[in-house]
């Protein structure tokens, strides 16, 4: 249900791809900026037809030019030590994005290291909390029968050391 992939969010498959999106929705660097210029000016109109989204909280949009058919910006903390908040509102994000996901039908999803690039999320802290959320979520969502066991989360991570510490926390819960 869960697998790891080191890669480039913008050419994987998946029904829909999180996007680690800043307030205002209007692309910017990393992920975001990748993800806008692979998907199309399209984007960027529909994004500012949303008119922002609050951290912690998700929005959706058509993928246009992407390999998907939706792209669900989710905006993460900005790290500032761990004791304000950070942990919760990275874990909205994780669980917002997929029950958003969940809600148009999705049967797959990928997922970016949310908040893990400008933001400064330090990468043991940051995988610790999306692994725990997504399989909590995943869990309570197949047992309502909302999904079944054959939906597929995607984490589709950018560079050697983001996939290292996705996998120690993955094998740390007996992934």
């Amino acid at each position: 249900m869960i697998e790891l992939v080191m890669g480039d969010i913008t050419t994987h498959e998946a029904d829909a791809i999180v996007n680690a999106a800043n307030e205002k929705l209007l692309g910017g660097g990393g992920v975001d900026g990748a993800i806008h210029r692979a998907a199309g000016p399209e984007l960027l109109s529909a994004c500012r037809e949303l008119g922002g989204c609050p951290t912690g909280e998700s929005r959706i949009t058509p993928a246009f030019n992407l390999p998907a058919e939706w792209v669900i910006h989710t905006v993460g903390p900005i790290w500032r030590g761990g004791e304000n908040g950070e942990p919760e509102l990275l874990s909205a994000c994780y669980a917002g994005s997929l029950r958003l996901a969940i809600d148009v039908d999705c049967r797959s999803i990928a997922y970016p290291a949310i908040s893990c690039g400008v933001y400064g999320y330090p990468l043991a802290e940051a995988s610790r909390v999306a692994m725990q959320t997504v399989k909590t979520e995943l869990e309570r969502h197949v047992a309502s029968e909302r999904i079944g066991r054959d939906f597929r989360l995607s984490f589709v991570l950018f560079g050697q050391d983001t996939f290292d510490a996705w996998s120690a926390a993955a094998d740390a819960m007996g992934k």
